[in-house]
C-alpha cells in the first residue's frame, strides 16, 4: 500500500491545529465603519457625547450703595412713559427712594409724606424721585389719585434695586423701603431703611438736606 510522505517541517503545524470546540459559537460582530481602533483590528464606532449644557452667565454681584459713593445710574421710564436718567439730576440734590408697589398702605403713606413735604425739597433745591417694580400706567394711576407732584420711575424686574444693592425685608419675601440723598455732585450723602416707619424717610431726609 501507497503511502504518502510529509516532511518533518510540517508536523509540527498539523500538531498546532486544534479541534473547534462545538459550544463556542463564533461572534460576528457586525460594527459601523465609521472609524478605526488599533486595538485587535476591530472597527468601533466613537462613543457619541451630548454637547455639554452652555448654562447663562449670573448676574454680576453688585455691591450695598454706601454712604460716600456715587450710585450706579439708570435709565427708566416714568409715569408718563418718558425715559428718566439719574445724570439729568446732576448738579443738585436729589432724593431717590425704592417703595415696595404703588397702592400698598404703607407705600401709599410715604408717598402722600413725601407730596406734603414737597415744597420743603423744593425749597431746598431738591427733586424728590420714587422708584418701584410697578409698570408706568400703574404709576400714572397711583401719582394721578394721590396727587404726587414728583416723578415715579418704573422698575420692572427690579435691575436697579439690585444694582443698588437695595435689601429686602421679611426673609426676601418683601421688597426693601430705602431712600438716598445724593448731593449736587452726584455722591451719597445718606441711606435710610425703615420699611414699618414710611413717613419717617420724610423726616430725615429734610433733615439732611437742611444741612448741606
Amino acid at each position: 500500500m501507497a503511502c504518502t510522505s510529509l516532511s518533518k517541517s510540517a508536523l509540527p503545524l498539523l500538531q498546532s491545529r486544534k479541534p473547534k470546540s462545538p459550544s463556542a459559537p463564533l461572534l460576528h460582530l457586525h460594527l459601523p465603519k465609521s472609524s478605526h481602533s488599533p486595538i485587535f483590528g476591530l472597527k468601533l464606532s466613537s462613543p457619541k457625547f451630548s454637547s455639554p449644557t452652555i448654562s447663562s452667565p449670573r448676574p454680576p454681584i453688585c455691591a450695598k450703595v454706601s454712604k460716600g459713593d456715587v450710585p450706579p445710574n439708570f435709565n427708566l421710564k416714568d409715569q408718563n412713559g418718558k425715559n428718566v436718567s439719574l445724570s439729568n439730576y446732576k448738579g443738585k440734590p436729589v432724593v431717590v427712594y425704592f417703595y415696595p408697589a404703588d397702592e400698598s398702605p404703607g407705600c401709599t403713606k410715604e408717598a402722600c409724606a413725601f407730596r406734603d413735604s414737597y415744597e420743603k425739597f423744593k425749597k431746598a433745591g431738591a427733586e424728590v424721585v420714587g422708584i418701584s417694580g410697578d409698570d408706568p400706567s400703574s404709576h400714572k394711576a397711583f401719582a394721578s389719585k394721590y396727587k404726587l407732584p414728583f416723578t415715579l420711575l418704573s422698575d420692572e424686574g427690579n435691575k436697579v434695586r439690585k444694582q443698588w444693592g437695595v435689601p429686602s425685608d421679611l426673609f426676601g419675601t418683601l421688597a426693601g423701603r430705602e431712600t438716598y440723598v445724593i448731593d449736587k455732585k452726584g455722591v451719597v450723602k445718606l441711606v435710610y431703611n425703615n420699611q414699618f416707619q414710611p413717613e419717617k424717610h420724610v423726616d430725615e431726609t429734610l433733615k439732611l438736606l437742611q444741612s448741606l
